[in-house]
């Protein structure tokens, strides 16, 4: 067996970890996540199994577009149901979103659920947009109908 070819693999390897080249990009912690996002305790049902849900959010600054996305499950069951999505404007003041969605009909009913909101950004890094969380929050809700 050969030794040198061995031992020019390791090198050229410990080359790279000694000059950083696995490493981070500097613009990841320079644009560090930051922002909110709150669950209005009620949402709405309607007999079609359209879902609506609200709360507000603020973000002060982001190098990609933002979004509010929302989930809902209810019960003991594992489902989360995905409930719309809005566009954000992260100029730091607080704004409302309102997600719309639609679910099987019977799927979920009026009554107590558990809602999952996300502040989330797609940022582009090596060309590929990756998501950034903000934030998240999850609330119990009651369901009403609408």
């Amino acid at each position: 067996m050969r030794v040198r070819p061995l031992l020019g693999a390791a090198a050229g390897a410990a080359l790279l970890l000694l000059t950083g080249a696995g490493a981070a990009p500097a613009t990841a912690s320079v644009l560090a996540p930051t922002g909110s996002v709150t669950v209005d305790e009620v949402g709405r049902i309607a007999a079609d199994g359209t879902v609506t849900l609200s709360g507000t959010y603020r973000c002060a600054s982001s190098s990609g577009p933002v979004f509010v996305s929302s989930s809902i499950s209810q019960g003991v069951s594992t489902t989360r149901h995905g409930i719309g999505g809005t566009r954000a404007v992260c100029d730091g003041a607080e704004h409302r979103w309102v997600n719309t969605g639609q679910v099987t009909p019977g799927a979920l009913v009026a009554g107590a659920a558990h809602v999952e909101a996300t502040l989330m950004e797609l940022r582009t890094f090596s060309g590929l947009p990756l998501p950034s969380f903000h934030a998240v929050q999850g609330q119990d809700v009651t369901l009403t109908q609408a």
